[in-house]
């Protein structure tokens, strides 16, 4: 596929790309714009989209750019306070999103107008936000392939308060270009070159689910390494259901923003056996403990809360915060999991209503022999 055509249909994982991003924008910013408020620290956020393109795919349907713009034009205090920055460097997609955002319905009532820029994402931009401090930024980074794509980049804009990375990893080219000489300084610098070597040496082998197992948690792990405690994968396949084509990474320091994209990206998955969220990922194994324990399904769930908190007494929510962090299970298949255990005899609850089951509650759980 060549980069022209990348906009040239709004396919259903597009559609749901934009979906993710627009719906986290939302909920962060709230977030965001409520903390300040308490606790006086600023009154500016920011939207940085390093790889824009034209605004509008082929079809006209509004690709994340003018999502996010139309849902700042809608609310009165983001409209005061965003500041937006789109860049790409095509000079043609920058003019087609500047005239889009122009088109867009009061895009005057925003306090700061959207900047476009037409530039080559490297080092120098990379350079300048590890010098910057930044004020709280949702960035989203969706390279075609993997130029402009660093674990470099990634860190330089979580490292400040309230600053999260989306980004677009394009498995295919990745997995392409692993061990193509001409890319292979681009690979190191996703990677690391350490990583990336240790990485190439052991794909040989593998079988084609087996490499994107590895290469995906090689990644995740890669991020987890260099600081950011949180990262989260979702996988988008191809029409046939049979490929993997990209996923979709949220990386942050924040409990609360992992918290949020999990809920969303569980409402966006293609199923939920059980109530527990697919999210698109490849069935695991014990080669990618990462991988493997996000596919674990919701008849364990109660066993594994039995075994790990054995001799210990803990409201709900600590138990949801202490054991939820990379499974794919959200709060309520928490609730409905100790609600089960309760109803069998397993574990001890402090009173409350029938088929509730409330963050303070406390749980008992037995010791083990």
């Amino acid at each position: 596929m060549a980069t022209e055509s990348f906009f040239d249909e709004s396919t259903q994982q597009s559609q749901v790309k934009s979906t993710i991003v627009a719906k986290y924008f939302d909920a962060w910013s709230k977030v965001m714009m409520g903390t300040q408020n308490r606790y006086n620290r600023g009154k500016r956020i920011a939207y940085i989209d390093l790889f824009a393109g034209p605004g509008r795919y082929s079809d006209g349907t509004n690709s994340t750019p003018l999502l996010v713009l139309e849902k700042a034009i809608q609310d009165q205090s983001l409209r005061q306070r965003l500041v937006t920055i789109f860049n790409d460097k095509d000079e043609h997609k920058t003019d087609s999103l500047q005239g889009a955002i122009n088109e867009l319905p009061d895009i005057g009532t925003l306090k700061y107008a959207p900047q476009v820029l037409t530039q080559e994402v490297g080092e120098k931009i990379v350079k300048r936000f590890e010098e910057m401090k930044l004020v709280p930024t949702l960035f989203f980074v969706d390279p075609w392939g993997y130029k402009g794509l660093s674990l470099r980049l990634v860190n330089s804009v979580v490292k400040d308060w309230g600053c999260d990375c989306i980004f677009f990893f394009n498995y295919n080219r990745i997995n392409m270009g692993l061990h193509n000489e001409a890319v292979r300084e681009h690979l190191n610098a996703l990677f690391e070159e350490e990583r990336a070597n240790d990485l190439r040496a052991r794909l040989g082998p593998l079988t084609p689910e087996e490499r994107e197992l590895t290469i995906i948690e090689e990644l995740c792990q890669a991020i987890r390494d260099s600081g950011p405690e949180y990262v989260l994968p979702f996988r988008f396949k191809d029409a046939g259901g049979k490929r993997t084509k990209h996923h979709l990474i949220f990386v942050s320091k924040s409990h609360k923003g992992y918290e949020i994209m999990k809920e969303i990206m569980a409402k966006e998955s293609s199923d939920a056996p059980q109530g527990v969220a697919s999210f698109e990922y490849n069935p695991a194994s014990i080669r990618q403990p990462f991988l493997f324990e996000l596919s674990r399904p919701l008849d364990d769930l109660g066993e594994m809360l039995v075994e790990e908190f054995a001799g210990q007494t803990l409201k709900m929510i600590d138990i949801y915060r202490q054991h939820n962090v990379n499974r794919p299970f959200i709060k309520k298949n928490y609730k409905d999991v100790l609600q089960r255990l309760e109803n069998c005899g397993k574990i001890t609850v402090t009173k409350h209503r029938k088929n509730t089951f409330a963050d303070h509650l406390f749980v008992g759980f037995p010791s083990q022999g």
